[in-house]
């Protein structure tokens, strides 16, 4: 890794070591550190509207119908989330029902493996895990994001984050060993030319949601009336409840910033489920690092107005 991919990651931020989670939890203790608990926030301000649904976007139509085109459209523009739709069954392993996915174009055998190389991850013992601790000022590897004090409030839950691409940027130190299947073919990291030429099943996941990232921009460029390579910037997908069936896909700052607020970065959080564990595997898309962003200048001469984050 070269002097200025340092420097870049060491721009990306760091974070501070924090308590374990996964062991505070084991504990069965209600003694709760204090930086996890919301205390201002009440249960009587969540309001829930069964009534409402995330829009509902079907990949397979996207690209040869005009109404599904709309649909995401008017899903970018008013919620600033969608649903990729998918016909769903269910893999029973020993404390899950992993989902199968389809319609978006990943392979549900892709979608499988992947969350339960995860899961085998986090069923290691603190101490495995804490191999692949994040090393100061540094946010990839195992443990907590951007905790840059101690008093701060922190997320109930723990973190893997590892950046596969740029592949000239992977510290493979922070690449587990276990599972094997995780990091099995870590030997053709040498062929850093090769973007695309990624380690194990988390590579090869990447890689199939960049190319469905990909589509969904050429859809959005083209509500926009814009060319699509103009708009290649940041979507994050996340596969997690409580949409069971589908890849939930965010609209982020960045389009907000690039489609002059046409498009909604919405702010929005995970829950914590009382009953059992949660995963979450997120995918964040986004330019480089010191990319200047800024409204497209097309969308600019159709409004003069520009948009204040």
């Amino acid at each position: 890794m070269g002097s200025e991919e340092m420097s870049i990651r060491k721009e990306f931020g760091g974070s501070l070591p924090v308590a374990n989670v996964q062991a505070l939890a084991s504990n069965n203790s209600s003694d709760i550190p204090i930086q996890y608990l919301m205390l201002e926030l009440q249960s009587e301000e969540v309001l829930v509207d069964e009534s409402l649904h995330i829009p509902t976007i079907d990949m397979r139509k996207l690209m040869v119908d005009d109404d599904e085109m709309e649909k995401l459209h008017f899903a970018c523009k008013d919620w600033g989330f969608f649903q990729g739709e998918s016909h769903i069954g269910y893999l029973e392993t020993e404390d899950v029902v992993v989902k199968q996915l389809i319609n978006h174009g990943v392979e549900e055998e892709v979608i499988v493996k992947m969350m339960m190389d995860v899961q085998d991850f986090f069923k290691l013992s603190l101490e495995e895990k804490n191999a692949y601790a994040q090393l100061p000022n540094d946010i990839e590897g195992y443990g907590q994001a951007f905790v840059v004090s101690r008093d701060q409030k922190l997320d109930w839950g723990d973190m893997l984050f590892l950046l596969p691409l740029p592949a000239s940027q992977r510290n493979m130190r922070l690449w587990p060993k276990k599972p094997t299947s995780f990091r099995k073919h870590t030997n053709l990291i040498i062929l850093l030319k090769f973007v695309h030429c990624m380690a194990g099943n988390i590579g090869k996941y990447s890689s199939e949601l960049h190319r469905v990232s990909i589509n969904l921009l050429r859809s959005m460029a083209k509500n926009l009336g814009i060319n699509p390579d103009k708009l290649a910037t940041m979507l994050r997908m996340q596969h997690k409840e409580p949409v069971p069936d589908a890849f939930i896909v965010n609209i982020g700052d960045i389009i907000e910033i690039m489609s002059n607020g046409e498009y909604k970065s919405i702010e929005h959080r995970a829950v914590v489920n009382p009953e059992k564990e949660r995963l979450s595997i997120a995918a964040f898309h986004s330019p480089n690092y010191r990319t200047m962003i800024g409204p497209l200048p097309d969308l600019l001469k159709e409004n003069s107005a520009q948009c204040q984050l």
